[in-house]
């Protein structure tokens, strides 16, 4: 009781001591920003980034701020939005399994909800950081997962896992134990004895520019990503963060998990040409002075798909937990707005709604100037 006493007096006098700038949150200045951004060296995406104990961006460590940041977020004035951006959610599409089941044969993405996509590649089942829990950790889910563990088990006896970091929407302890026994898992630097905790199948850590050959002609590389880690158990930083692309014959697909606007898409366009699917991040990027680092606004990921040179676009991560300031439908409204400012070509932009299955498009291989 007496750490709690003393945690309420700190907290309290750091509230009265911070309370005119909590009125005033300071403009976030874009320009700026990306001023920063660019002048990075890609030399640094391939340098050395873990030291006492703690991984870290070569590029452009972050300034992570600490308790009392979070806390002037948490207790700013937050933007009003409209009664559409706060009422707009995906669609939910009931029995994913039961469809997959109705069609044998077949390539292709499905959207099981938040960061979570289940693909079927060669005949063979890949999920990207699965959560299908009510909560991740505090925040509830506002649309229910399109597919279950149980129902992934009366699916296929064999999955393939790709977990990008350890925050709790990305890693959730009852989704990983409830997967299938013939589940193999491949997971950034630090992960593999917590996830060995969780369950019996082989797991593979993974670094970045590490390449890991799959089976069936197919390869896995982990390339660097703008985020953090943290967990409860797990200590600031003392586990990596990724992204990852899969390359098989027929179709290359970006996997972006959670990662701020960097020099890197520009890198993994020039060394991985031809990326037909980019699933980048389109969540908690409001407020721009607290969430710029870590998250792409929707200017930011149009810029990466850009940078990445990718065929299509598919949004990831909005509509099922509430993480920033914006509504969890907002990102997707957004979207759409800035692909027609832009005048962008529409038919590259697929927005799924939870559950539905988008086929591996064929043609894939040509390219928009």
């Amino acid at each position: 009781m007496k750490e709690w006493g003393f945690f309420f007096l700190l907290t309290m006098g750091g509230l009265l001591a911070c309370s005119s700038c909590l009125h005033n949150p300071a403009p976030f200045d874009e320009a700026k920003w990306r001023r920063q951004v660019e002048s990075q060296s890609p030399e640094k995406l391939y340098a050395e980034h873990f030291k006492d104990g703690q991984y870290f961006n070569p590029w452009m460590p972050m300034d992570h701020g600490g308790f009392w940041r979070f806390l002037k977020w948490k207790l700013s004035p937050k933007p009003d939005y409209s009664e559409e951006a706060k009422n707009h959610k995906p669609q939910f599409i009931p029995d994913l399994k039961k469809r997959i089941q109705a069609m044998p044969g077949g390539a292709f993405i499905a959207w099981v909800g938040h960061s979570t996509f289940l693909m079927r590649l060669r005949g063979e089942y890949w999920i990207t950081d699965p959560i299908f829990s009510e909560r991740a950790l505090l925040p509830k889910r506002i649309t229910p997962p399109a597919i279950t563990g149980k129902e992934l088990n009366e699916l296929t006896p064999r999955l393939n896992v790709v977990i990008s970091h350890n925050h709790h929407d990305h890693l959730d302890a009852d989704s990983i134990r409830s997967l299938p026994e013939g589940t193999r898992f491949f997971v950034t630097l630090g992960l593999k004895g917590y996830v060995e905790s969780l369950h019996k199948g082989p797991v593979r850590e993974m670094d970045w520019w590490e390449s890991v050959d799959v089976g069936d002609g197919s390869r896995l590389v982990c390339l660097p990503a703008q985020h953090w880690s943290r967990r409860l158990g797990q200590g600031y930083n003392q586990t990596l963060w990724a992204s990852f692309l899969l390359i098989t014959p027929e179709v290359s697909i970006y996997y972006g998990a959670d990662s701020g606007y960097f020099i890197g898409y520009r890198e993994f366009g020039r060394k991985f040409p031809q990326i037909d699917y980019a699933l980048l991040s389109t969540t908690a990027y409001h407020p721009r002075w607290f969430m710029h680092y870590a998250h792409k606004s929707i200017p930011e990921s149009l810029d990466a798909f850009t940078d990445l040179g990718a065929e299509y676009f598919i949004p990831t991560q909005w509509g099922t937990f509430h993480l920033g300031d914006e509504p969890p439908g907002y990102p997707a409204l957004d979207l759409m707005r800035h692909i027609k400012e832009r005048n962008l070509d529409p038919s590259r932009f697929i927005i799924l709604d939870i559950g539905q299955i988008e086929p591996i498009r064929k043609g894939i291989q040509v390219r928009h100037g």
